[in-house]
């Protein structure tokens, strides 16, 4: 459920890049900010380790306009895709009202994309969520590796049904768009409704 604050006349959405390591879900962001007005964009806050790798979580708002008298903004964020900061994941995807999951299309990673999946599915059922009416979008990221995972294969075999997918090269900023204006516009129809 969005933060609405009637004294501030704001209603703040919480969406969240969830996936294995190292599949792109900082990538996405950074493409995102590049691409917007700097009036419409935060600034970025990312807390990585040396070697890049994001170590808790990487943020920015990113202000749509005024409905009805309301500032509507978005606030993005990451998850750390290494397992062993599961307590991170699960603390900054409680509260969200929309989930990207962006799968890496690299072969030898199908496994470690059913995985995070699954413990992303876990965490929201634990926090009451109906997984079957909560925004979701899937991005399939890398689609420029050699001989990607199949489009649909993910879908069969974690029985989604109707999630929106894109293919993506985040690096190159294809996709990326398309993915959050997907997830975007299922977060403000099931608040309208």
């Amino acid at each position: 459920m969005p933060h609405i604050s009637y004294q501030n006349r704001e209603i703040a959405f919480k969406l969240v890049y969830y996936g294995p390591g190292m599949s792109g879900k900082t990538t996405n962001l950074i493409q995102i900010h590049k691409s917007l007005p700097k009036d419409l964009r935060g600034e970025m806050l990312n807390l990585d380790t040396e070697e890049e790798r994001t170590l808790f979580f990487d943020f920015f708002p990113l202000e749509l306009g005024n409905v009805e008298g309301y500032a509507v903004r978005f606030n993005m964020y990451t998850v750390p895709g290494q397992v062993y900061y599961e307590a991170s994941r699960r603390l900054i995807l409680q509260g969200a009202d929309g989930v990207v999951f962006v799968a890496d299309s690299q072969p030898q990673r199908f496994d470690e994309n059913l995985e995070s999946f699954h413990s992303m599915s876990e965490n929201l059922r634990d926090f009451g969520i109906d997984f079957e009416r909560y925004p979701l979008a899937l991005q399939y990221n890398k689609r420029d590796c050699v001989d990607p995972i199949p489009i649909g294969s993910l879908e069969k075999e974690l029985g989604l049904n109707g999630v929106p997918v894109v293919e993506a090269v985040a690096n190159q900023g294809t996709g990326v768009m398309e993915t959050i204006r997907n997830l975007s516009r299922d977060v403000v129809q099931r608040f309208q409704l």
